[in-house]
């Protein structure tokens, strides 16, 4: 395949041309998506290529729009709907918890509601957002069955995984980190897509597992170079999606390495990694030589518009490297 370099937000607005050009009845809707092709340009140029029955520009209503998404995905089409930020989930929820994750349980599989919403998620290192456009809300909506929930990390997974996610029948909400965006990485200019429910693993090690989420996994892998440095050898896994868990991958590792350490910038309490050391535990206690780490958010709101105060909510390189080195040196 021919690899060039593109960022997260090219490689999502690939993504959704790709499969509007393969499949008449996939749809765009959200604030700004069209005129603006987005606050982060993930769908510029689509409103002039594909017009305005399909990319359709919403007032500033979350739960109104997404409610126009399941009944057009409930009539046929394949609706792409975006929530400018994670935080405004909270707006539609009803939508979300309410209708769409339970319409095919409630029907005993006779309606389908292909329909995903897309959203950033997380905090910006450099501009820094308010407490309500930077929140991590991954783990609310994985406790909500009927939903897939996709979360990842670098340019490739993300078109691979979007077009995926268009294709599926199920409700899929699908997490895009905020601060990699820009960030650019290698994207095949083949067809190509990457399946739900498959882990990645971003580096391979013997003495730790380091399972890291969505923008985290980056600071995972620095942490996992720094690690090496210092005699640790780490293996870095990224599930790319949530819910599907690849369980397996995630088993297998800790199997090998019998240490686990869990990276999220999602709040700590209740969050993601809990569920991950929790199917450990349940699954493969027996191999472990020390008690799961779990390295995350603290329990407090993102600081508005303060990046130094917020370095101490979210986690980096840093807060891994000592978490791992502890937990396999001791002390």
């Amino acid at each position: 395949m021919a690899v060039r370099e593109i960022s997260m937000a090219e490689a999502l607005n690939e993504a959704l041309r790709e499969e509007m050009r393969r499949d008449p009845t996939v749809i765009v809707m959200g604030e700004d998506v069209g005129v603006m092709g987005g606050v982060f340009k993930v769908t510029k140029g689509l409103l002039e290529e594909f017009g305005p029955e399909r990319v359709i520009d919403t007032p500033i209503c979350e739960e109104g729009f997404t409610g126009v998404g399941i009944g057009a995905a409930l009539g046929g089409l394949r609706p792409v709907v975006e929530i400018m930020f994670a935080d405004f989930l909270a707006c539609c929820a009803n939508q979300l918890i309410n209708i769409c994750s339970k319409l095919r349980y409630l029907t005993g599989g006779q309606v389908k509601v292909p329909i995903v919403i897309r959203t950033a998620v997380g905090w910006h290192y450099v501009s820094g957002h308010g407490g309500e456009h930077a929140q991590t809300l991954i783990p609310q909506f994985m406790n909500i069955p009927g939903l897939k929930i996709v979360a990842p990390s670098t340019p490739y997974d993300a078109k691979g995984l979007l077009k995926s996610a268009i294709r599926d029948d199920a409700p899929v909400i699908f997490y895009e980190p905020l601060w990699l965006y820009f960030t650019k990485g290698p994207v095949p200019e083949e067809e190509y897509t990457v399946p739900l429910g498959v882990a990645d693993v971003k580096r391979e090690g013997d003495d730790v597992t380091i399972v890291a989420i969505s923008p985290l996994t980056l600071e995972a892998l620095k942490a996992a170079d720094e690690l090496a440095k210092r005699g640790i050898s780490a293996e870095v896994i990224d599930p790319r999606t949530l819910v599907p868990l690849d369980k397996e991958t995630i088993i297998k590792s800790v199997k090998k390495t019998s240490r686990l350490v869990t990276v999220e910038s999602c709040h700590k309490r209740c969050g993601v990694g809990s569920e991950i050391v929790s199917v450990v535990v349940e699954e493969a206690f027996d191999y472990l030589d020390a008690p799961p780490v779990r390295v995350a958010a603290a329990n407090i709101p993102i600081a508005t518009m303060q990046c130094v105060l917020a370095h101490h909510v979210v986690p980096t390189s840093k807060d891994v490297v000592e978490a791992a080195e502890k937990l396999v040196k001791g002390g």
